[in-house]
């Protein structure tokens, strides 16, 4: 079942469930994933592959993460609690995230790969490490990773 169908299934339970917080969170997945579509259109038609939707799912996570940050930060736990139980629905539909261990392991098997040896390699570690993590690791992560391997 492709994500999209998955999603379809999830909103109409939802709707039979009467769950509105969790029907508003499939929602504007469903937006977002729509909007993907319709960008990428050529033709009339626009059909997105596994990749692009999971970076659709990693940029609106990232978005509500961003935003129970600043809702916390102004006081406002009504509206950070909002954003987290939609954060909750999208990483249903997510890779499951990897371990400390296995990113460290996987940014020290990049960085032999492309020979990096210091601070000035760190885009061309960080471009092939974020491809081999795409959705399973938060870029921030990687990257402190990556520069203490650099520095190290």
């Amino acid at each position: 079942m492709s994500l999209k169908e998955k999603i379809d299934q999830d909103l109409k339970s939802s709707m039979k469930s009467g769950d509105k917080d969790r029907l508003n969170a499939i929602r504007s997945i469903r937006a977002a994933l729509l909007e993907k579509e319709v960008s990428i259109r050529v033709g009339g038609i626009g059909v997105l592959s596994k990749e692009q939707e999971m970076e659709v799912l990693v940029s609106i996570a990232k978005k509500r993460r961003d935003a129970i940050e600043q809702f916390t930060a102004g006081n406002r736990p009504d509206l950070a609690a909002t954003e987290l139980l939609e954060l909750t629905v999208i990483e249903e539909y997510l890779p499951e995230p990897v371990s400390d261990d296995e990113v460290i392991a996987i940014v020290k098997d990049v960085v032999t790969k492309t020979g990096a040896t210091s601070m000035k390699d760190i885009g061309k570690v960080m471009g092939e490490a974020m491809k081999a993590l795409k959705g399973k690791a938060d870029g921030t992560k990687v990257q402190q990773i990556v520069k203490s391997l650099l520095s190290a």
